[in-house]
């Protein structure tokens, strides 16, 4: 699931770090799902501007973090409570030199969606996950 949130254009230019997907992942606590297994440290997104097979540009790929929270909210959607679940804050970053438009920023995000997407699909029953995209300069 990608929602979306942004703050307002900020201007282009400039070094600048963006958070491109912020979100959450979880699974039951007492599985032993090693997360390290299904997700990967780095994207390899085309750099500003080029398209997939472009690619191969000096441009900084996009970073994959995850690490370990509290639940962010009580109960799921259908009432089940939380606490039974390992709960990880999930960001996807890229810095950028100088700083897009939001128009570009939206599209690798939309690209770093559509490369861990099928990676998700694929974990184990009982992973969750609930990302949008969040164009905010960190």
């Amino acid at each position: 699931m990608l929602w979306r949130v942004s703050n307002s254009e900020s201007a282009p230019g400039g070094r600048a770090a963006v958070r491109l997907l912020q979100g959450y992942v979880w699974h039951p606590q007492d599985a032993e799902i090693d997360l390290e297994s299904y997700l990967p440290h780095e994207l390899d997104l085309p750099a500003p501007g080029e398209t997939a097979d472009q690619s191969g540009a000096e441009q900084e790929g996009a970073h994959v973090l995850w690490d370990s929270v509290q639940p962010p909210f009580a109960f799921f959607e259908n009432g089940e409570p939380t606490a039974s679940q390992a709960f990880y804050q999930f960001t996807v970053l890229r810095v950028y030199e100088p700083r897009p438009d939001n128009d570009a920023l939206h599209a690798d995000a939309q690209a770093a969606s559509g490369m861990l997407g099928p990676l998700l699909e694929v974990t184990p029953d009982g992973v969750g996950w609930q990302l949008w995209e969040d164009l905010r300069d960190l």
